[in-house]
């Protein structure tokens, strides 16, 4: 039983139960009508996950149950015949190289285990994300487009990062390190533009490679944590929720000039923002009195867990800067469209 034949059985038993027909998935799932077709007909010998995750869509399912019972390392049978989880798989990278290819990774596990690896992955890097983006979850080059210059026209190092991203996955090793570096190189290159992919790959890093807390509490806003680095992004999404409400029609906000500053040497920068801030207050007390109390509890509860404002913060922890800020600002994001 091969792997595209245990994929084809599943997706025919869940169109079975929903009583769906192959051309209810396609209008559903935005799948082709011919991929459908030749996926359940077992005319192809591989199956994209993007194509899986359009398909599980399709069906209402997440792409983690549609794996349910090879991650709880159950035996699936059919037919008479058993997909075990426990046996052996291989995976086998190669790379051009000139007129030859060349190895870039050889490696061996269960079935069940790599399948484990993938989903812990992704449980990793699940975090708040605005309302707009429709992706559930970050492929390989998907990832390395959140991090890569998009000037650069040096493609090496893409295939590099590729091969050792994957392998760390599906073994569960620790990420490369130049996926954070360049990940927060990117972010303040371009002034602190912190999209929900590049919130994600830091997320996951930190819990793989800085151990910090799994669960939930870094899937959004922790107003319990009292972290520095992240206290002060927090600190610094909401002084700039206050330049904006006391400006709204504003072309270019704190963010613009000092993230990079704030993120790396706040000792220098945070005593201007909150002289800044106050002029704000004064501005916004007198148009919006309710927004003024708001933002003075906001900044009474942050500022009340910080001892001092530290002279460098280092490159570790960056990353909790980084997922302060984000956090803080999804949340103002979701109280818009709450309202």
């Amino acid at each position: 039983m091969t792997l595209t034949e245990a994929v084809a059985r599943r997706i025919k038993d869940l169109l079975t139960e929903r009583k769906m027909t192959a051309y209810q998935l396609f209008k559903a799932s935005g799948v082709p009508q011919s991929t459908i077709s030749t996926i359940l007909s077992v005319q192809t010998t591989t199956v994209k996950l993007s194509t899986l995750y359009d398909i599980c869509a399709g069906l209402e399912i997440e792409i983690k149950d549609f794996f349910d019972r090879l991650t709880s390392y159950k035996p699936i049978n059919i037919n008479g015949f058993e997909l075990d989880p426990s046996q052996s798989f291989c995976i086998l990278g190669l790379a051009p190289n000139a007129a030859r290819l060349s190895v870039r990774f050889f490696y061996q596990d269960s079935f069940g285990n790599i399948v484990n690896n993938i989903a812990k992955h992704y449980k990793r890097m699940e975090i708040v994300k605005p309302s707009w983006e429709d992706r559930n979850y970050l492929g390989i080059w998907s990832i390395i487009k959140e991090v890569k210059n998009k000037n650069s026209k040096d493609d090496s190092q893409i295939s590099s990062m590729a091969s050792l991203l994957l392998r760390s996955i599906i073994s569960g090793d620790r990420y490369p390190a130049s996926l954070y570096t360049d990940a927060v190189i990117r972010i303040r290159a371009e002034q602190g533009k912190i999209t929900w992919g590049r919130a994600a790959i830091i997320k996951a890093y930190m819990i793989r490679n800085y151990n910090i807390r799994e669960g939930e509490k870094y899937m959004g806003l922790d107003i319990e944590n009292r972290d520095t680095a992240y206290l002060l992004g927090r600190l610094f999404s909401v002084l700039e929720a206050i330049q904006e409400t006391a400006n709204p029609t504003i072309n270019s906000t704190i963010r613009d000039r000092y993230f990079n500053s704030a993120c790396a040497t706040p000792a220098s920068v945070f005593p201007i923002l909150i002289r800044l801030k106050n002029s704000h207050i004064k501005k916004i007390e007198r148009e919006n009195p309710s927004a003024k109390r708001y933002f003075e509890s906001l900044l009474t509860d942050i500022m009340g867990k910080l001892d001092r404002f530290p002279t460098r913060i280092s490159l570790e922890k960056q990353g909790m800067f980084i997922l302060g800020y984000y956090h803080q600002t999804q949340k103002r994001y979701e109280k818009k469209e709450e309202k």
